[in-house]
């Protein structure tokens, strides 16, 4: 997770992420093929060092129409958050470290329809109140196709990590470097896992 937005401090307070109320105020909708030149060029303003590309954010489209969402309020877009849903051999390939996760192979990610067996935080960029708008995603992400999946992210900034924290992820072990994790109330699945590994690689998880 890359980027939480400018003036998000309603959400610094904790919340539980499945717990958000729904704004009125900014919408998020999956996002639509003619908005994507318009989020790449946030999350390239917005993210130090980001390469988005309209073409790759619409092969991501295209894979998933549901992987993207558009914040806005009225008719002005304030950013997107993107994510990978992923199957059950891509949710043990993240907590390997053996998925790249900036092009992720097809055979680790649901089929569209396909119940997704964890949700991957791939990358969040706005600005204004565009924060407000993810109790929307959260409602949408509460349908029974992504209701069994935790939600998982690495943080790239202490903004980031503070959102995390407030939303209500925590640290997880696993190999993946900064692993967080938010864990559904509709399960209790705890992971066994090894001591996890230090590893020096810095990480960048972007749309590219």
């Amino acid at each position: 997770m890359h980027k939480v937005t400018r003036e998000s401090g309603d959400l610094v307070a904790r919340h539980d992420l499945d717990g958000l109320l729904l704004s009125a105020t900014i919408s998020a909708e999956p996002a639509e093929l003619h908005q994507l030149a318009a989020l790449a060029e946030i999350a390239n303003r917005e993210i130090p060092g980001v390469n988005a590309s309209e073409a790759g954010l619409t092969q991501f489209l295209r894979d998933d129409p549901e992987s993207i969402f558009a914040f806005r309020r009225r008719e002005t877009l304030l950013g997107g958050i993107a994510f990978l849903y992923l199957n059950c051999r891509g949710q043990d390939a993240l907590l390997l470290d053996n998925i790249d996760l900036k092009n992720p192979g097809r055979e680790f990610l649901a089929r569209g329809g396909e119940e997704v067996s964890a949700i991957y935080v791939w990358a969040l960029a706005g600005y204004g109140r565009a924060a407000i708008g993810l109790g929307n995603v959260a409602a949408r992400l509460r349908r029974p196709r992504f209701i069994g999946a935790d939600y998982f992210a690495q943080p790239s900034t202490a903004a980031g990590r503070d959102l995390l924290v407030a939303l209500g992820f925590k640290s997880t072990p696993s190999y993946q470097p900064d692993l967080w994790r938010y864990e559904r109330r509709s399960q209790h699945f705890p992971i066994h896992m090894p001591a996890p590994i230090s590893s020096a690689r810095s990480f960048l998880n972007a749309w590219q």
